[in-house]
C-alpha cells in the first residue's frame, strides 16, 4: 500500500460487499447509538432477517453488559471469517469519496488509512492526530476484546481536517462525474442516502496529498491560527469514534514489538471530513441519568454553592430557548424530570464551556451512588423523553461552534469528553466499508 509518513496516511486496499447484495440491510449504523434505545436495534435485525450485513460483523453497544456481550463478539469474528470465505467482499485500492444526504444536506468525505504511530490519545498529546476529547480508558477493555481477534475492521470513524478553503475533498466532490461509482442507495431506519465513488487516478491522489501538504505546512499552520511556533501541528482531530480509534492504538502498540512496522494493525480506516463543510453541524450531547435519588437542586447546591440558580419554565420550548439565548459568562443548562422542564444557571463557571461545567457535577453525584448510570444521548426530544421518565433525570446542553474546534485542542487541549456531536443521532456514520487487519 501507498504511504505518506510526513502526513501519517496510507492510501489503503477497502473491501465492499460484493455487487448483488441488498446495501440497505448490509450497512448499519455506528455500534455506539441509541444505546438507551434497545428498540432501535430490535427493529435493525428485523429488518436484516438472514442477508449479509455489518449487523453481523460488528457488537452494538447496547448489548455491552450484558449476558450476550461474550457470545455476540465471538459470533462477530466467525462471521467475519465466513463471508471473506464465501467472496462476499471484493477489494479495492484507492480513496473513496463518500456524499451523505440527509434532511436535505449533502456532507462528503474521503476515506484513507491513518498511521496508528501518529496517534496519541493520551492527556497533554501534540501527536498529528490527536484525539478532541478525553478518553475514558475503563471503556477500551470491551472494544479490545471485539478488535483483537478479529480479521476485519469496520469503521464509524470521523475525523476532521480544517480546510476553511475546501482544497482538499470538495475538488473531488466537483469532480464526482469523473469517478468510479462504487455504490448508491438508501440507509435504513430514515437515515438518508449514501454513495461512494473509487479515487484510483493518481493525478487525484496527487492534488488531495499537495493540498494536505500545504494545511499542514508550518508557516500556514502557525498564520492560520494565530498561535506560537512552540505549538504542534494538528492536521486530523478525531470527531467520532474516538474510543474506536483509542482501541486500534491500543492494540497496535501491544503488537508492534512482535509483528514488525508494516503490519496492517499499524493502520486504522477513516472517512476525514472537513470542519467547513456546509453539510456538516455540531450538535450538543445531552447527558440522562437513571434511577436517580433525590432531586438535583440539593446536589448542585452542595456542588457549585451559591453560584447556582434555577427557574422552572413551561415547555420545552422554553427551555431550549433559555439555554440557547444564554450570553456572557454565565452557563445555563436544561434540565428535565418527569415534574416538568427548569433551567439551572451557574455563575463564575470553572469551565470554557457548559458541559465542562456540568460533567464534573454528575461525575460526583454518579460516584456518590445519587444515580445508577449516566447515558450520552443526542437530540431534544430523545433527552426529554428519557428525563421525563420516572426515576431518570434530563440535562439539555447547547453545542459549541465547530469553527472553534481546532485552536481550542491546539490551545486548551482534549475538550470533556462527549461535548459535541457530529450530528444528530441518525446523521452518524454507517459501516460500509471493510478492511483487512490480520
Amino acid at each position: 500500500m501507498k504511504r505518506y509518513p510526513s502526513l501519517g496516511i496510507q492510501i489503503p486496499q477497502i473491501l465492499l460487499p460484493k455487487p448483488g447484495l441488498d446495501l440497505t440491510k448490509w450497512a448499519v449504523i455506528a455500534c455506539d447509538q441509541f444505546t438507551s434505545q434497545p428498540e432501535y436495534w430490535q427493529q435493525v435485525e428485523k429488518l436484516i432477517g438472514d442477508a449479509p450485513s455489518t449487523y453481523n460483523l460488528v457488537l452494538p453497544e447496547v448489548l455491552l453488559g450484558t449476558p450476550a456481550e461474550t457470545a455476540r463478539i465471538e459470533s462477530t469474528r466467525q462471521t467475519m471469517q465466513t463471508y471473506l470465505q464465501q467472496e462476499l467482499l471484493k477489494s479495492y485500492d484507492g480513496l473513496i469519496l463518500v456524499e451523505r444526504t440527509i434532511n436535505g444536506k449533502n456532507r462528503h468525505g474521503l476515506m484513507l488509512a491513518l498511521d496508528l504511530d501518529n496517534y496519541d490519545f493520551n492527556k497533554g498529546s501534540r501527536s498529528m492526530i490527536r484525539a478532541t476529547e478525553g478518553t475514558i480508558l475503563e471503556r477500551l477493555p470491551p472494544r479490545i476484546r471485539i478488535r483483537q481477534d478479529a480479521a476485519l475492521e469496520l469503521p464509524h470513524i470521523l475525523v476532521l481536517i480544517d480546510d476553511p478553503d475546501r482544497t482538499v475533498i470538495e475538488p473531488l466532490a466537483q469532480q464526482s462525474a469523473r469517478l468510479a461509482p462504487l455504490y448508491d442507495f438508501e440507509l435504513m431506519q430514515g437515515s438518508g442516502h449514501l454513495k461512494g465513488w473509487l479515487v484510483s487516478d493518481p493525478n487525484l491522489e496527487t492534488e488531495v496529498i499537495h493540498s494536505l501538504e500545504k494545511l499542514s505546512a508550518p508557516a500556514n499552520f502557525f498564520s492560520r491560527y494565530g498561535i506560537s511556533q512552540d505549538k504542534d501541528l494538528l492536521l486530523f482531530a478525531v470527531g467520532d469514534g474516538n474510543h474506536s480509534l483509542a482501541t486500534a492504538k491500543s492494540i497496535w502498540e501491544q503488537i508492534k514489538p512482535t509483528v514488525g512496522p508494516d503490519h496492517p494493525a499499524r493502520y486504522a480506516l477513516v472517512e476525514i471530513e472537513n470542519v467547513h463543510d456546509t453539510g456538516l453541524n455540531f450538535e450538543p450531547i445531552h447527558r440522562v441519568l437513571f434511577d436517580v435519588k433525590g432531586d438535583f437542586k440539593p446536589t448542585f447546591t452542595r456542588f457549585f454553592g451559591s453560584r447556582f440558580h434555577y427557574s422552572t419554565v413551561k415547555s420545552q420550548t422554553k427551555m431550549v430557548q433559555a439555554v440557547t439565548d444564554q450570553s456572557g459568562p454565565d452557563h445555563a443548562i436544561g434540565v428535565i424530570s418527569p415534574d416538568g422542564f427548569s433551567v439551572a444557571v451557574i455563575n463564575q463557571p470553572s469551565s470554557n464551556l457548559p458541559v465542562g461545567t456540568l460533567q464534573p457535577c454528575l461525575d460526583e453525584w454518579l460516584a456518590q451512588s445519587g444515580c445508577a448510570r449516566i447515558d450520552y444521548v443526542h437530540g431534544a426530544d430523545v433527552v426529554c423523553s428519557l428525563g421525563a421518565q420516572k426515576g431518570n433525570l434530563g440535562f439539555y446542553l447547547p453545542t459549541m461552534p465547530k469553527e472553534a474546534l481546532f485552536k481550542t485542542v491546539i490551545l486548551d487541549g482534549v475538550l470533556p469528553r462527549k461535548t459535541f456531536s457530529m450530528g444528530e443521532a441518525k446523521e452518524k456514520r454507517f459501516y460500509m466499508e471493510a478492511r483487512k487487519i490480520k
